[in-house]
């Protein structure tokens, strides 16, 4: 298991985008500081010199970084029929040999010498996310698969670079991955009471819903 590649993305114009985004990520060049950026509506990206423009979608400490597995580009290239480069879906790690979408609400990853991450919750697709690909009906297919990849917190700061092994230290003993979480939030909703097991590691918005949900349900 290894980071293919650490992309940042610069703030620019985008007609899909209403004004400034950061979505087109490319790979860096060299090593790149991850810290918590802080909360949401605050703080940006946990990448130094990565650019989150959307505050109030995107970003802070529950969603610092974004990985995607470079399996499921390859996955996306062939249904596509065009070439996916590492940084294509807005991710800021680009893996191999771990499947992202499928890793534990709670999994903690050590990346490099320092930095530890945790899995909080699958990706939402968005209109954003839409015009950057160009392709047509792009949210609905990607929902669909629920391919999802995972968006993790900082648990202990530290520097990255392409080549970095990524190792799992900890596997919570629970059954709720960054798909489970997805598909309940959005097309499965009578999945949200089996995002409790997680508890507060996962992300606050989606732990919110289930708890609405089951206390409205009285389940």
């Amino acid at each position: 298991m290894k980071l293919l590649t650490v992309n940042l993305g610069r703030p620019e114009p985008a007609a899909y985008a209403d004004g400034l985004t950061g979505i087109d990520k490319r790979p860096a060049d060299g090593p790149v500081r991850v810290t918590d950026p802080g909360p949401k509506g605050m703080g940006g990206s946990g990448l130094a010199g990565d650019s989150v423009c959307d505050l109030r979608h995107h970003g802070g400490s529950d969603q610092a970084v974004y990985a995607f597995a470079r399996e499921e580009l390859d996955s996306w290239e062939k249904e596509l029929g065009r070439p996916l480069p590492n940084g294509s879906f807005g991710e800021n790690l680009t893996t191999s040999g771990i499947s992202v979408s499928h890793a534990r609400i709670g999994e903690r990853w050590r990346v490099g010498d320092e930095l530890v991450l945790e899995v909080t919750a699958g990706r939402i697709p968005c209109r954003t996310f839409a015009g950057h690909l160009d392709e047509r009906g792009w949210v609905k297919r990607f929902t669909r698969e629920a391919a999802t990849g995972a968006y993790l917190r900082v648990i202990e700061p530290g520097t990255i670079r392409a080549g970095d092994p990524v190792e799992i230290v900890h596997r919570p003993d629970h059954e709720v991955t960054a798909a489970l979480q997805f598909r309940a939030v959005t097309t499965e909703r009578d999945l949200l009471p089996r995002l409790l097991a997680a508890g507060s590691a996962l992300h606050p918005e989606a732990l919110r819903k289930a708890r609405e949900y089951v206390a409205a349900r009285g389940v």
